[in-house]
C-alpha cells in the first residue's frame, strides 16, 4: 500500500535526570550527538518521506548539526509537554499521511523493528513494546501495596505509528479534557481506540540516566542485527 509516512521526533526536553550541562539529545555518543544517531535510521529508510523534529524555542544546539543540511528534515517549535510538541509537528503533515513518533533519546532502534511496525495497516495504529519480565510492585507512599500480574503488562517503546488525522484528533481531545498523556497510544486509548502491540527488541532503550550512555554505546557497537 502506497502511503506517505512521516517521522516525528519530539526533542524539546532538557533531560534533567542526566545532570548534564546541555539537553541529553545533544550529548556525545560515539562521535555524534544522541539525536543524530536517533535520526539516522529514519533518514536512510526509503519509506520515510519526511522527518519533523520539534525543538525548544531556546534551543541553539540544533543549528550546529549537519542534520540541517538534509532536505528531508524540518524543524518546528516544540510545546509545553511532549504531547504538545508532537501536536505542533503534526500541523505540518498532511492529514492523509501516517506518522511514526519516536523519542529523541532512543538511538538504538533497529531497522528490523522499524520494518515490522511499517507493515501495520490497522487504522487504530500500533506501538513497539516489550513484555514485562521483572516482578512488578504497586506501591503507596513508598510501601508495597501488592504485586501486579506481569503476564498482561508491557513496556511501551517507540516508534508509535498512527494515521495523522486520528492522532491529531486524539491529542486535541486529551488537551480539551485536561488529561495528561505520556505517549501517543495513551491519547488514542482515551478516544476508545486499541492500538496493536508489536513485540520489539529490549535494546531499544531510552537514555534517561547517566549510566544509560554506556549501555547505548555497547548496543550501538555490538549490533546483533
Amino acid at each position: 500500500m502506497s502511503r506517505q509516512i512521516v517521522a516525528v521526533i519530539p526533542a524539546s526536553g532538557i533531560g534533567s535526570r542526566m545532570n548534564a550541562p546541555l539537553p541529553k539529545q545533544y550529548l556525545p555518543l560515539l562521535g555524534k550527538t544522541i539525536l543524530e544517531h536517533t535520526v539516522s535510521l529514519f533518514l536512510e529508510h526509503h519509506q520515510i518521506d519526511k522527518i519533523v523534529i520539534a525543538v525548544s524555542a531556546e534551543d541553539s544546539y540544533y543549528q550546529a548539526l549537519d542534520l540541517l543540511r538534509s532536505p528531508k528534515i524540518q524543524f518546528v517549535l516544540g510545546g509545553e509537554t511532549r504531547a504538545h510538541s508532537v501536536f505542533n509537528a503534526l500541523q505540518t503533515i498532511d492529514e492523509d499521511a501516517w506518522v511514526l513518533v519516536h523519542d529523541a533519546a532512543r538511538p538504538c532502534l533497529k531497522r528490523s523493528d522499524l520494518d515490522k511496525l511499517l507493515q501495520i495497516t490497522n487504522e487504530q495504529g500500533a506501538i513497539l513494546a516489550t513484555p514485562a519480565i521483572d516482578t512488578m510492585k504497586r506501591a503507596e507512599n513508598g510501601v508495597i501495596s501488592h504485586t501486579e500480574d506481569r503476564s498482561t503488562l508491557w513496556h511501551a517503546l517507540t516508534p508509535q505509528f498512527f494515521p495523522v488525522k486520528l492522532l491529531k484528533h486524539a491529542l486535541h481531545h486529551a488537551f480539551e479534557k485536561g488529561e495528561s498523556v505520556t505517549d501517543e497510544a495513551s491519547a488514542m486509548e482515551l478516544m476508545g481506540y486499541h492500538p496493536l502491540l508489536i513485540a520489539g527488541r529490549s535494546d531499544n532503550l531510552k537514555i534517561t540516566r547517566p549510566e544509560d550512555l554506556a549501555l547505548a554505546e555497547f548496543y550501538l557497537t555490538h549490533s546483533t542485527e
